[in-house]
């Protein structure tokens, strides 16, 4: 069998040989063995996000990527006479904006630069200032960068405000510590395909219960409902439309063995290697960061196109691609920038390999980078 390349972005990720065998099952949408495994994950799901159902909170599994589950959720919580404050410091923003505007969402963009640490003194200012605000939504790590929003400060402000408090934790839940009651959160959603290292299928859901059940009867969609796929799953344990049996079957593997690692803690350290090691090696080469190193976390790193004329960022990755290395074009409006992903089942030896990819990709392009004032 080939050797799959090793994946340095932001999900889809390398996962590990047990989670893909777990794939290699059929289980019917109503076997007794699927459900329970539906349980299970819905169960660790809370678990990782530090809360549970006894202390009132709800996961929920939507099926599609983790843009369907974000517009599950902007297209269910927020009601008609709602008004959505969205926090953009980057595309992902952006897009939570393209949502509400789809379905006639009012909506307010506070806009920061990408990269800028949203200034929490000027979403209370927002909020202030227009008092029919009902919703606020912010990315938590904003991949376009790999910068890290306070979701802490902004959602103490929203309980403050009697704000109901979204958060796209899409790159960082598993990987990030974060306790989901005390960062009071309403609604967190993330993917099968990034932190836990599982593979593409479903979104999911972290719902604060007394916010969820606020949403009955006004999604603007069927498939979408986030109410009724609450429910469906609460009934019977069954899915209301063909639910994505193997990625769950290969996600319920992945919550094993995130917890084998030491869960969210274990997880993060050996991100934060191979981050640390990826940083060490990229300046070495000669390559500058994106974002000052008060504002970067470990996810996702951004880099500057190298000031060379024989820099051509499609051969770059084709070269790379060739070696068996897949890294990440940038979504930058103004900079021109591409991205490493720190995560997926990847150790610091690889990141090692891939630094060594690298410099050889540099040499064929004909490129000698200044590193610290040398050539």
């Amino acid at each position: 069998m080939k050797k799959d390349k090793l994946l340095f972005t932001p999900g889809p990720l390398t996962t590990s040989a047990t989670v893909k065998e777990a794939m290699l099952r059929d289980l019917g949408s109503r076997d007794f063995e699927f459900i329970q495994t539906v349980q299970f994950v819905r169960e660790k799901l809370l678990a990782v996000g530090e809360v549970s159902k006894s202390e009132g909170y709800e996961a929920v599994i939507m099926q599609g990527s983790g843009t369907f589950g974000i517009e599950s959720v902007i297209s269910s919580v927020i009601p008609a006479s709602g008004h959505l404050l969205i926090v953009v410091n980057g595309v992902y923003g952006e897009r939570i904006s393209t949502m509400a505007k789809v379905h006639g969402i009012q909506q307010t963009k506070l806009m920061f630069d990408e990269n800028e640490v949203p200034d929490v003194s000027k979403i209370e200012a927002a909020i202030d200032a227009d008092k029919s605000i009902t919703h606020l939504a912010v990315i938590h790590c904003e991949t376009t960068t790999g910068i890290i929003n306070p979701i802490e400060a902004i959602g103490d402000l929203c309980s403050a405000k009697g704000i109901c408090y979204i958060v796209d934790a899409m790159s960082s839940f598993g990987a990030v510590p974060l306790n989901v009651k005390k960062t009071k959160i309403d609604f967190l959603i993330s993917s099968s395909n990034k932190c836990i290292e599982g593979v593409p299928g479903f979104s999911f859901i972290i719902a604060r219960k007394e916010s969820l059940l606020t949403c009955e009867g006004q999604a603007r969609s069927l498939s979408l409902d986030l109410f009724a796929q609450w429910k469906g799953l609460e009934a019977d344990g069954q899915f209301r439309f063909t639910p994505p049996t193997h990625s769950l079957l290969a996600f319920a593997q992945a919550l094993r063995e995130l917890e084998e690692e030491g869960s969210v803690i274990g997880r993060a350290q050996r991100y934060k290697s191979n981050f640390e090691t990826l940083l060490r090696g990229m300046k070495a080469l000669g390559f500058k960061e994106y974002l000052e190193e008060e504002k970067r976390g470990y996810i996702i790193t951004c880099f500057h196109y190298p000031e060379h004329p024989n820099f051509d960022f499609k051969k770059f990755y084709e070269f790379l691609n060739e070696k068996g290395f897949v890294i990440y074009p940038g979504k930058l409006s103004r900079v021109n920038c591409f991205r490493i992903g720190n995560i997926g089942r990847i150790t610091t030896t690889d990141v090692q390999q891939l630094l060594e990819a690298i410099r050889v990709t540099l040499a064929e392009m004909g490129i000698l980078l200044v590193v610290e004032g040398r050539v």
